[in-house]
């Protein structure tokens, strides 16, 4: 065997083993090359290979990272998103998670359903709401990832957009206490229990429930 295809062959395997979860970044390529007894040259034909089929992406002077380039919300939902509430962008999600679910019971692969359950645990063990907010949202982001529809990544990344906004960040970070935060962190235990079952309608009202309840928080919280 060649030593790109071995490079490729053992860089799968790292993948396919579930340890990396989506967006996260590979070791640098001296540290790859010499866990894998393999030439800079050949890890990195093994990396081109992997990028060419969608499973890793680079960025020049950042690195290297597990699964498909993240796409910026399109420049038309820019305008939206500057101008869309917290209350209104719950009412958007409300409309569409549920059904982002539904679809990642019924498509998931089991790696994607491991890739899932290991950001499900790391939001178990966060101990702060910023941490919290980035498990939640790859959470959220790894299901739409497997319905394998672009459109739907898209709107899904302008919610991820306007999350970003001070008065929305500011309203979620007061009212992610621990106690909410281990509320949540069962709801995705219970919205990923449905999808491992394949049972695509208890996703879709697990999905809904969770939803729910963040609008509820929130409301609460702001009245």
């Amino acid at each position: 065997m060649k030593k790109s295809e071995l490079a490729h062959k053992m860089l799968s395997e790292m993948l396919g083993e579930g340890r990396m979860l989506p967006q996260s970044r590979l070791p640098p390529e001296r540290d790859l090359a010499r866990q894998f007894a393999v030439s800079r040259t050949a890890l990195r034909a093994g990396l081109d290979r992997l990028e060419s089929e969608g499973r890793i992406w680079r960025h020049v002077g950042q690195g290297t990272f597990v699964g498909s380039r993240p796409e910026k919300p399109p420049k038309q939902f820019s305008f939206i998103t500057a101008n869309t509430s917290p209350a209104d962008a719950l009412e958007a999600r409300l409309a569409i998670e549920p059904q982002i679910a539904r679809m990642a019971a019924l498509r998931a692969s089991q790696t994607q359903i491991s890739e899932i359950a290991a950001l499900v645990q790391k939001g178990k063990f966060a101990t702060d709401a910023t941490t919290w907010e980035s498990w939640d949202g790859q959470f959220h982001r790894a299901l739409c990832l497997v319905t394998g529809n672009r459109l739907l990544l898209s709107i899904f990344d302008s919610f991820n957009a306007i999350r970003k906004q001070k008065t929305w960040n500011q309203l979620r970070r007061n009212v992610l206490t621990a106690e909410r935060r281990k509320l949540y962190a069962e709801h995705h235990q219970a919205i990923l229990d449905a999808i491992s079952e394949r049972d695509a309608a208890q996703a879709e009202r697990a999905m809904r429930l969770h939803i729910e309840e963040v609008a509820r928080g929130l409301i609460n919280f702001g009245s």
